[in-house]
């Protein structure tokens, strides 16, 4: 079967912008992807048709509401492979799922409990961590990186203890692309009884993510970052395990009875999705994934990988050009620098030229302070891009180079 990429390329109408006189080149989907048409479809066709409340109205539009959502979240389940549909919450996105399971998995920790994280997390899977060691005293331990970007994992065994009751991993570093070999990490938490908490957002994107086949007992994602709406992801978890976690926030909808004297709680989902959710961010979620399951993810990770190879080929072409993150397995991320040149300088000219990148720390100063640099410009990968889009973004780099050196 032949990836048709100009074909792909035709759903997402923001690819035919232009920046000043140049074609937009978006290389940033490490931040956010862009959108297809008919997620943008399907989040005016709610707010035009279907705009109501959802589980509590007994009116058409509410019923209707609620039915949609709650399709979407089927089709999450589905997507994920998730047992049960009660076993996908709602969320704002991957940072409100970790801060929910810190606050809810926290409850149960003491003093002297350990997490363990890795020296590769983005801040939403560090700083959560570090507020319970205010808070509650526990301990937070880090499974540390090695030159070329990969986890030391020979360090595991001596830093899983029986204390340690939870190991919170990214999936796929969004700094410097390495995947991480999560199956056998989870293994060998399970092994120690350890929970594991998966930090998916950099992955579904990217790859095919089963969670019963990974046997995680906690996962996270953003709906930007796979093709979806801003302000809406999803907390996966193992319904014994949300069971027995405590809600994370209280009001509407997660509650069974409320009296002046108590509250009982409801049951999942419901229980940690207090409020009016994100409806239309939640419906057209679903439209997203229900859209990206019609491609065959082994050929989008083999085409994003054709794309790596040859950018990381043509801007090795580029003198004083030193790569961060060469792991053996890499998603579609590229992180450097250019000697003698500060990143922001070299974004600023790619931007005038119409390439998008990012630069900075990437919410991953411990990353940063590992190399003993200040950042790194960030080109990132998705299947609707092209090698004609990296050449024209190795032409204006070396424009930039050029000017900034001499």
């Amino acid at each position: 079967m032949i990836f048709e990429v100009e074909k792909i390329r035709e759903e997402f109408p923001i690819l035919k912008s232009q920046v000043g006189k140049y074609p937009l080149i978006y290389l940033d989907n490490g931040a956010t992807s862009e959108k297809p048409q008919c997620v943008i479809d399907r989040i005016q066709k709610y707010y035009e048709e279907e705009n109501a409340n959802i589980h509590r109205g007994v009116h058409h539009l509410s019923q209707i509401s609620t039915d949609n959502y709650e399709k979407a979240r089927k089709i999450i389940q589905s997507y994920l492979n998730a047992r049960f549909d009660h076993e996908i919450i709602f969320t704002k996105g991957t940072t409100d799922g970790i801060n929910l399971v810190a606050s809810s998995f926290g409850k149960l920790l003491k003093e002297g409990d350990e997490v363990l994280i890795t020296e590769m997390e983005h801040h939403s899977n560090i700083v959560p961590w570090h507020m319970l060691v205010e808070e509650k005293g526990i301990v937070v331990k880090y499974i540390p990186l090695k030159q070329n970007g990969e986890l030391d994992l020979s360090t595991l065994d001596e830093l899983l203890t029986d204390r340690t009751k939870l190991l919170s991993i990214t999936h796929i570093s969004n700094s410097l692309g390495t995947i991480n070999p999560i199956k056998e990490v989870i293994e060998k938490a399970h092994q120690n009884g350890t929970k594991v908490l998966i930090d998916a957002a950099q992955s579904l994107q990217h790859t095919k993510v089963d969670v019963q086949e990974l046997d995680c007992d906690l996962l996270v994602f953003s709906g930007h970052k796979v093709f979806g709406p801003t302000g809406v992801g999803i907390l996966y978890g193992k319904e014994e395990l949300l069971n027995e976690l405590p809600p994370y926030q209280g009001g509407g909808d997660m509650i069974k009875t409320v009296s002046m004297e108590r509250t009982t709680y409801n049951d999942l989902p419901h229980k940690f999705e207090a409020g009016t959710p994100n409806i239309v961010g939640g419906i057209a979620l679903g439209t997203a994934l229900e859209w990206l399951s019609g491609f065959d993810m082994e050929q989008v990770e083999a085409y994003e990988h054709e794309l790596l190879l040859y950018a990381t080929k043509r801007i090795k072409e580029i003198e004083g050009v030193k790569i961060y993150g060469e792991a053996e397995h890499k998603s579609a991320v590229l992180s450097f620098l250019v000697e003698n040149i500060h990143p922001y300088d070299i974004g600023t000219l790619l931007n005038q030229q119409g390439v998008a990148v990012r630069t900075g720390h990437h919410c991953t100063q411990p990353i940063m302070d590992f190399y003993s640099i200040p950042g790194t410009i960030r080109a990132s990968f998705s299947f609707y891009n092209t090698k004609e889009e990296i050449d024209q973004f190795i032409t204006a780099l070396q424009k930039a180079v050029n000017m900034l050196g001499a």
